[in-house]
């Protein structure tokens, strides 16, 4: 028989090993805390404030005029007749719902342009999935420096989704912090002085997050220093009919460069002009030279995309599809989508508007010159902080705001939140 002190010694030994393996078996102990999102940190805190008239201007999704998430009557239309149509949930094909991206093409490219003879194009995961497939086309395939330009600032997504893909992300003058506007002559500059043949990715409207657009003249000098210097040009359209609520007007610089003869690639996005965010609906296409190399760039897209998510869903491209292929649905879609528009720019002018009524001595001209969703406000970070900790008005510290989150109930304590602030 075991003396005790023999059991007490291989006790002791076996929870040894045991508190070995556990530490041992921490596979992840290694792994990082990574930053917090800016934009969930304003969502939880601004659900955190028990004010009853806090106001959000972080989100970046469209609201009505009462604040609340805005289903189109289009797209309910649709999805009935989608719904009712009892068609069945097979695969679609890797590069998606046929008649959803032969109509974006359409859409972003128009229905005269002798580009869509000669287009690869693909379903995405949304814009950002139509970003990413674009960059590890590029990075695979292009035959120039692996580098991408992207504008100072840029959507906060680009840059991470560029490096994700196997690009070096590189920047170029865009915002001018004095003037509230664009720095087109740095613009120009930059890209002058980019080595030949290098990639720009450009907003096509409504650039996020600064709302500051470059002007049809303007963006026809971009369009001949580009060309002067051999470069690519990749296109992302998130907001076309959203910025203006005019869908030709919108997709001028991408119609420009095509019709100078630039292969752009482009991003399509219909979660804010059809509001499908959570279907996630967007297209990647690809301009080439003629039809056999559409075929050949084509059966690359199928490679990369068969490893990404093998094919995308169908449920929200059958809601796009119909919305863009029966004339009824499409001009009703085309009225309310400038509907949204014009409901954004009303605000930008009822904001301004109060902003001098309260006898505010800044030029806020650039609120109404500005487009699209987002504006940049010109407030400092301080300031920023300020408004959210003293007024319950909650956006990103670099001064950006969603101009949808503005009602006809809340322009007025949020011009009086920023005079206060501001001056």
């Amino acid at each position: 028989m075991l003396s005790s002190l023999r059991i007490a010694s291989r006790r002791a030994a076996a929870a040894g090993r045991t508190s070995v393996v556990v530490r041992a078996s921490s596979t992840w102990a290694n792994v990082p805390q990574g930053p917090p999102d800016a934009i969930l940190g304003i969502t939880e805190a601004f659900k955190a404030d028990k004010f009853e008239k806090k106001i959000n201007l972080g989100v970046g999704a469209y609201r009505d005029d009462k604040g609340k998430p805005y289903v189109l009557p289009s797209v309910r239309k649709a999805e009935e007749k989608v719904v009712s149509s009892r068609l069945n949930k097979e695969y679609a094909g890797i590069t998606g719902v046929p008649e959803f991206t032969k109509a974006a093409a359409v859409l972003a490219y128009g229905k005269d342009s002798p580009a869509l003879g000669r287009l690869a194009i693909t379903q995405s995961i949304s814009g950002t999935g139509a970003l990413r497939i674009g960059g590890a086309f590029l990075s695979r395939f292009y035959p120039g420096s692996k580098t991408i330009y992207l504008p100072t600032p840029s959507w906060a997504n680009h840059a991470a989704v560029f490096s994700d893909s196997g690009l070096k992300v590189e920047r170029y003058t865009y915002y001018d912090k004095n003037t509230i506007g664009l720095d087109f002559e740095g613009m120009i500059r930059d890209i002058k002085n980019a080595p030949d043949g290098s990639i720009f990715l450009f907003h096509a409207c409504a650039h996020n997050p600064t709302g500051v657009d470059p002007t049809p003249e303007q963006w026809r000098e971009i369009e001949a220093v580009v060309k002067a210097k051999g470069h690519f040009s990749f296109f992302d359209m998130a907001y076309q009919g959203f910025a203006s609520g005019d869908i030709h007007k919108d997709a001028f610089a991408v119609r420009h460069f095509v019709a100078q003869g630039h292969n752009v690639c482009l991003a399509q996005s219909f979660a804010k002009n059809m509001g499908l965010y959570g279907e996630r609906i967007g297209a990647f296409s690809q301009v080439c030279a003629d039809a056999d190399e559409a075929k050949r760039v084509d059966s690359q897209i199928k490679i990369l995309v068969r490893p990404m998510y093998s094919n995308p869903p169908i449920h929200g491209a059958r809601i796009a599809a119909e919305i863009l292929n029966t004339p009824e649905l499409y001009d009703q879609w085309l009225v309310e989508v400038k509907e949204m528009a014009d409901r954004i720019i009303t605000m930008r002018a009822l904001l301004k508007e109060n902003l001098e009524k309260l006898g505010s001595k800044h030029d806020w001209s650039h609120i109404t010159s500005q487009i699209g969703m987002f504006a940049y406000t010109g407030l400092s970070p301080e300031q920023m902080e300020a408004l959210a900790k003293e007024h319950s008005v909650y956006a990103t510290r670099d001064g950006r705001i969603s101009v949808a989150g503005i009602t006809s109930d809340n322009v007025g304590r949020l011009a009086e939140a920023i005079f206060k602030v501001k001056g």
